[in-house]
């Protein structure tokens, strides 16, 4: 059996490379997601809640806040998460091409030694 050439070696590094980049990618996003849900499920509730003052944790105390005050927040906080899953909509995208045309190279680089 041949020794694999190096520049199959650092495709297939290159390849692993992105992978992982693409993995961390998709986290960040599910992530982003999760605290979007919480945060629906938070105005929701202050929704049917008929107080003008609601408890808002911080750090490991809960403050009392205006109901108006802690909309206001929890909506900046969504649209800012929001603007974020679209720029790591983006790079995921991109990562997902790059990693096709790196396996596309990887591919015709074997397929001759493969014959």
């Amino acid at each position: 059996m041949s020794e694999i050439p190096p520049a199959v070696q650092n495709l297939v590094a290159q390849l692993q490379q992105l992978q992982q980049q693409l993995q961390a990618v998709i986290t960040q996003k599910a992530q982003l997601e999760a605290m979007i849900r919480e945060i629906d499920d938070a105005l929701k509730e202050m929704e049917k809640s008929l107080s003008e003052e609601v408890y808002k944790a911080v750090g490991s105390i809960l403050v009392k806040v205006r109901k108006e005050d802690a909309e206001k927040e929890l909506k900046e906080r969504k649209e800012t998460y929001e603007v974020r899953i679209k720029t790591l909509e983006r790079q995921e995208e991109k990562l997902r091409d790059r990693i096709a045309e790196t396996q596309k190279k990887l591919q015709s680089m074997l397929s001759p030694q493969a014959g």
